[in-house]
């Protein structure tokens, strides 16, 4: 290269990387600034899939052209079916309309808006940075994102021009063409490891447009990029399964298997496929895609990456069970080697905030379920003549488990904020350590009242009907008092705080009563002292269960 080209040579190299880094980080802000909008309905939407393939389909293509990630879908299904939420065929149907979904990338970048991309930027990125609306400025969120990635498209796309005119690249990328088979491989071989170095199909897509609507590609040659792609992508899906369950390693491997068989047989049709495309194209817009025009070249490149992977899936979907068969022959495993885990929380999914947030409010809202089932149970046991040892086992085991689940939903938000992540996320993320604490607290004080029940029992302790009257009223009041507050943190609903404070101090003065009550009784009559210890111990373990219970609203309600 002359020396005098040198000057040129960073000029462009700097637009192309500066213009991928926008387009990159434009593709993230999209992405979640969708999942933010969309919140918990996305997950539910996956966790609601049946063992109906086209269902399973259809959601995992909704899901991902919603969120524009395909990324995101495929590790939330690897951690659905690494805690057993989630059965091999059905992820492998997510995993397949996924694929599709994916699709939609291209689509959008086919849109005439290219020049509005700068605008479109600085407009959304008012309403992002300073708008209190939290929809609204999620919103922005997702259009900035449109922004940058039309905006580091058009960066690449001029960065790509002044090629044509050296040499030097025009030779370099002559060994990349699709016209022979051998040649057509090489393509997709180049276009598999750049998807899988910079791990986002999307970028590569762009980059493949960028290449061919400026001529440094023919048509062929980016199809045939395009198609690598699609097995780079699974990238993503079988770096998410490390460490997990067989299954979830099955599930990414279903996803390399199915990529590759398909990109195998359309390579067998290859030119006739193309053909089929270019006359889509032509009768649709008006012009062939190997005639030139960048809209012509867009939507070429555009059809052939939609059209492979729905014919791909059309095909697959009725073979789902013999390649769940295929996949968990080629991945063995057994569940003595699977990591138990109590949560279904997964570190994986960190990278999407508003997701791995969602998670997370999910585990505390089933620690809270835990704590429910803990006071039926101590009321069953209570009331009975004899204790239940079953029962009693299974109250001290639920404490066991709410401390673990504490410890692992603790470790999870912590490596959640030591990244990168929105205000409102931190802030939340703080919440739910501060009610995680609350809830494992409320299952060591009910493991405590257990504790001096035995006993009581232990030593021979009776208790007068009219204190196990005020015991059973207390522990009535406390159970609807925490319920009331675990449907609040259900429907995050800050205005539970007033209730709670209110009939919090009822049950405070009811408490008192009682213990007054007693100890007036201990005054003029014949008394255990131990009865009198274990009674008002019981008394105020209760009043600290309603003292936690407060505190869970507080942080409902973000106070203190």
């Amino acid at each position: 290269m002359d020396h005098n080209a040198y000057p040129i040579f960073f000029e462009l190299i700097f637009k192309i990387a500066g213009g991928l880094g926008i387009f990159l980080l434009g593709m993230k802000n999209m992405s979640e600034g969708m999942q933010a909008i969309a919140g918990n309905r996305l997950r539910r939407l996956i966790a609601a899939v049946t063992n109906h393939r086209i269902t399973a389909c259809g959601i995992g293509t909704l899901v991902t052209c919603l969120v524009q990630s395909s990324s995101v879908t495929t590790v939330m299904v690897i951690g659905f079916v690494s805690a057993g939420f989630m059965t091999l065929v059905q992820a492998i149907g997510v995993i397949m309309g996924a694929n599709i979904g994916t699709t939609i990338t291209g689509w959008i970048l086919v849109l005439k808006i290219g020049k509005y991309g700068l605008p479109i930027l600085g407009i959304s990125a008012f309403f992002f940075l300073f708008s209190k609306n939290q929809r609204l400025r999620y919103t922005g969120m997702a259009l900035m994102g449109v922004g940058m990635v039309f905006y580091g498209l058009d960066i690449m796309s001029n960065g790509f021009k002044p090629m044509r005119s050296m040499p030097e690249f025009v030779e370099w990328f002559s060994k990349f063409e699709a016209v022979t088979y051998i040649g057509m491989w090489k393509c997709v071989m180049v276009g598999c490891i750049l998807t899988t170095i910079v791990q986002s199909s999307s970028a590569t897509l762009g980059i493949t447009m960028g290449l061919a609507i400026n001529g440094m590609i023919g048509f062929e040659t980016a199809a045939a990029l395009v198609l690598g792609e699609n097995i780079g992508t699974t990238i993503t899906a079988f770096l998410a399964s490390l460490g997990q369950s067989t299954d979830a390693k099955r599930a990414a491997c279903s996803h390399i298997v199915f990529n590759i068989i398909g990109v195998i047989w359309i390579t067998s049709i290859f030119h006739p496929y193309l053909n089929v495309v270019s006359w889509v194209v032509k009768n649709v817009w008006g012009i062939a895609p190997e005639a030139g025009g960048e809209q012509a070249i867009k939507q070429g490149i555009a059809l052939v990456h939609t059209g492979f992977n729905v014919v791909n899936t059309l095909i697959f979907l009725p073979f789902v069970p013999v390649l769940a068969k295929l996949v968990t022959y080629l991945v063995r495993g057994k569940p003595a080697e699977e990591t138990h885990r109590l949560t279904y929380l997964d570190v994986r999914i960190l990278h999407s905030a508003s997701m791995a947030i969602q998670e997370s409010h999910d585990e505390v809202l089933r620690m809270g379920s835990h704590v429910m089932l803990m006071m039926t149970l101590l009321r069953e046991i209570i009331t009975s003549e004899k204790p239940d040892q079953e029962k009693v086992s299974k109250l001290f085991h639920r404490e066991e488990i709410l401390d673990n689940v504490q410890m692992e939903v603790a470790e999870f938000l912590n490596k959640l904020l030591s990244g990168d992540v929105p205000q409102e996320v931190a802030i939340r993320a703080r919440m739910q350590m501060r009610m995680a604490d609350e809830y494992e607290s409320l299952s060591d004080y009910l493991a405590a009242l257990l504790k001096l029940h035995l006993k009581k029992i232990k030593n021979g302790i009776r208790f007068t009907d009219e204190e196990m009257r005020h015991i059973l009223e207390l522990h009535d009041n406390v159970h609807n008092y925490l319920e009331m507050i675990n449907h609040a943190l259900a429907d995050n609903n800050p205005e539970v705080l007033s209730k709670a404070r209110s009939q919090g101090d009822a049950i405070t003065h009811m408490m008192k009563e009682s213990r007054d009550e007693h100890l007036h009784l201990v005054g003029t009559a014949k008394s255990n002292p131990l009865a009198t210890l274990t009674y008002t111990d019981m008394l105020c373990s209760y009043r600290r269960l309603k003292d936690h219970g407060l505190n869970i609203a507080e942080a409902i309600a973000r106070e203190k």
